[in-house]
C-alpha cells in the first residue's frame, strides 16, 4: 500500500465513522476501488481498517476534553456529574464488550457478504428518514437525563451495529433520540461511547492479526502494509475524524437525521450496482 492510498482510507475513516453512514460500507467500496482487496493482503486491509479507527479516538479525546476531564474528575472523586457520565459510557459499552470477542468470528464468516451488508444500509436509511419525520432534532432532553435504563438500552441498540453496514453511530444517535435524548445530545454520547468502543475493538483487531501472525508465520499488519503507511492512515483519520464530528452537531440541529438516510439509500443502490456488475467485491 502506498501512502497516499493509506491517507486515502484514513480520510473515509475520520469522515464516515462518526456519520451515520456506516463506515464498513465506505471503506469496502474505497478499497475495492484501490485495488486493495487482493487475496494476499485482505486480511491486513480489514486489520488496518480497524487500527486506523485510533485516529479518529484521538479525534474526540481532543474535541472533547473537557467532558474527558470531567469524567476523569469525577473518577479521583472531585465530580459527582462526571462520575455519573463516566459509569453511564462504561455501562453503555458493556454489552458490546461481551459481546463482541463472542460474535466477532461468526459475523465475519456469514455476515461480510453483499445481502446483509446492503441490506443493513438500505434499512437503516428507511429508519433514520422514518424517526426525522416523526421527531424533531431537539425534540428531547440532554445527558443530564441519563439513567441506568437509557444508558444499557442505548448500549444495546449499540450491539446491533456489528452487524456490518449498520453504522455504530446510526444505532447509537437513533437509540439516544428514541429514548428521550434530543439529537445534538444523543451524538455527544455517540462520540464518547466510540472512545471505549473503538478503542477495544483496535487493540483487539490488532492483537488478534499479530497472534495470528505468529501462529502462521504470515506477515502482519504492519510487514504487509508497512509501518509508515499505517501511521499516515492514522493521523489522517484523526484530523478528518475531527472535522466530521464537529460538523456533524450542527448539521444534526439544522437538518436531523433524513439527508444521512436518503444518502445510505443511494449508497445501497450504488453498491448493488458495482457488486452485480463485478466492479467490486466483498
Amino acid at each position: 500500500m502506498d501512502w497516499w492510498e493509506a491517507a486515502l482510507l484514513g480520510l473515509v475513516e475520520g469522515i464516515t465513522e462518526f456519520l451515520p453512514i456506516s463506515s464498513t460500507g465506505h471503506l469496502i467500496l474505497a478499497s475495492s476501488l484501490l485495488g486493495l482487496d487482493e487475496p494476499h493482503q485482505k486480511s491486513a486491509i480489514a486489520a488496518f481498517g480497524i487500527a486506523i479507527q485510533g485516529g479518529a479516538i484521538l479525534a474526540v479525546l481532543g474535541l472533547y476534553a473537557q467532558r474527558v476531564a470531567q469524567m476523569a474528575r469525577g473518577l479521583f472523586g472531585r465530580d459527582p456529574d462526571g462520575l455519573r457520565l463516566l459509569f453511564h459510557v462504561g455501562l453503555a459499552f458493556l454489552p458490546a464488550a461481551l459481546l463482541g470477542p463472542v460474535l466477532d468470528d461468526p459475523i465475519e464468516e456469514h455476515l461480510f457478504y453483499p445481502f446483509p451488508v446492503l441490506a443493513a444500509l438500505f434499512l437503516g436509511g428507511l429508519w433514520m428518514i422514518w424517526l426525522d419525520r416523526t421527531r424533531a432534532p431537539e425534540q428531547g432532553s440532554g445527558l443530564e437525563s441519563l439513567t441506568v435504563r437509557t444508558a444499557l438500552a442505548i448500549g444495546v441498540f449499540q450491539c446491533v451495529a456489528m452487524w456490518p453496514g449498520t453504522s455504530r453511530s446510526m444505532m447509537t444517535i437513533v437509540g439516544g433520540m428514541l429514548l428521550g435524548l434530543r439529537a445534538s445530545s444523543a451524538a455527544e454520547f455517540s462520540f464518547l461511547l466510540g472512545v471505549p468502543t473503538l478503542g477495544a475493538a483496535c487493540l483487539y483487531k490488532l492483537a488478534k492479526n499479530l497472534l495470528e501472525s505468529a501462529d502462521s508465520g504470515a506477515p502482519n499488519l504492519f510487514e504487509v502494509l508497512g509501518v509508515g503507511t499505517t501511521l499516515t492512515g492514522f493521523a489522517v483519520a484523526a484530523l478528518s475524524a475531527a472535522i466530521a464530528v464537529r460538523w456533524l452537531v450542527g448539521f444534526l440541529q439544522h437538518h436531523g437525521l433524513a439527508p444521512f438516510g436518503w444518502y445510505r439509500i443511494a449508497l445501497t443502490v450504488v453498491l448493488a450496482a458495482l457488486l452485480f456488475s463485478g466492479a467490486i467485491s466483498f
